[in-house]
């Protein structure tokens, strides 16, 4: 009997996704997912702190085609495949953006981890290849980037928000003027790898569950 592994076709593009952020002041974002879910509870939150027009569906068997139709931004957090393709099929049809969470062959759209400092925010994406990864890097730069880098960076936006009035008709002026005020800050980085990795052999095996007869 062969234990071949089945091929199953991977959903995610080549080359990677596009990085970009979105402008969502005054938007209609709509988030489908139940009120218990903490993917939509965060989804929902973040959506509200970019000052985006909100409609959250706790209900997503009670979707109507009209509840997205107008919306520029939907994420839907169940993982059903039903649901998402239909969605998928509005929002090609509307042209809304969409993002159906852990389900990348529907939806186009792959969520970021967020790192927030101040007015600062950092996106991390590995394309969803990778989410743990995503994970450790936006924990460790979290831990990095705390309450005294937040009021660096408030700092320099009051100055620069200054310099605007005071070389109001110098804009080399201003460009030298932001350099000098960063001089000085760096960030250090390291990296350990796990030890199957080093070693130069591939990932482990995941190891099946035994299963009482």
């Amino acid at each position: 009997m062969s234990t071949a592994t089945p091929h199953v076709e991977d959903p995610l593009p080549p080359h990677g996704f596009y990085p970009v952020s979105l402008n969502l002041v005054g938007r209609r974002c709509v988030v489908i997912g139940a009120a218990t879910d903490r993917e939509a509870i965060e989804k929902a939150a973040a959506l509200r702190e970019a000052d985006a027009a909100v409609r959250w569906i706790t209900d997503p068997s009670a979707l109507r085609d009209e509840d997205v139709v107008d919306a520029f931004f939907v994420i839907s957090t169940p993982q059903d495949d039903a649901l998402s393709a239909r969605l998928r099929a509005l929002a090609d049809r509307h042209k809304f953006l969409l993002c159906t969470i852990d389900q990348p062959r529907h939806g186009f759209v792959a969520m970021q981890a967020i790192v927030s400092a101040g007015p600062m925010r950092i996106g991390i994406s590995t394309g969803g290849v990778a989410p743990r990864v995503g994970k450790i890097l936006k924990e460790s730069l979290q831990r990095v980037l705390d309450a005294r880098f937040a009021r660096f960076v408030e700092t320099l936006a009051r100055q620069k928000r200054r310099n605007r009035t005071l070389l109001a008709g110098d804009a080399d002026a201003r460009r030298r003027a932001a350099i000098a005020s960063a001089d000085g800050f760096t960030l250090e980085a390291s990296v350990t790898y796990p030890d199957w990795f080093e070693a130069g052999r591939d990932a482990p095996e995941p190891q099946a569950e035994d299963v009482a007869p």
